[in-house]
């Protein structure tokens, strides 16, 4: 059914992600699935702001989300029998999700989603973004 399984994280907001990180295991376990986690690292590109932040920002913000999410995998996604892929991409979130999809063979993408607020509806959340653009099935649990 699914062969690779993705599934998103937030590094900074783990905890309203439980339950898709729940369902993207049992998915992964129910199919025999490779599991695919990523986070993706928002960089500051070129804004006014930049000159005033140290010049290696990026590169420590990546390194810090590699260790983080290599031990978020070995924590929370280890189990017998389950392969395992931890990534850190850098851009644009619904962007290097998109990506990482297309260049992986992802046949599934789990995303946690929270409860749509106003400002939602008018610019859109990432979620909605990777809903409307996969090129694969695409699974939005709700962390309420």
């Amino acid at each position: 059914m699914f062969k690779k399984i993705l599934f998103p994280v937030d590094l900074g907001n783990l905890e309203s992600q439980e339950k898709a990180r729940l369902r993207a295991l049992q998915m992964a376990e129910l199919c025999g699935s490779e599991l695919h986690v990523l986070s993706v690292v928002a960089v500051t590109g070129l804004h006014a702001a930049d000159m005033y932040l140290p010049d290696d920002l990026e590169k420590k913000l990546i390194e810090r989300a590699q260790a983080d999410l290599h031990a978020y995998a070995a924590e929370q996604l280890a189990r017998e029998g389950l392969h395992v892929n931890a990534a850190v991409a850098e851009g644009t979130i619904y962007k290097e999700i998109l990506s990482y999809a297309e260049t992986h063979g992802i046949n599934l993408i789990v995303l946690a989603s929270h409860r749509p607020e106003l400002s939602d509806y008018l610019i859109g959340p990432n979620a909605a973004r990777v809903v409307r653009h996969a090129n694969c099935s695409v699974m939005v649990i709700r962390g309420d």
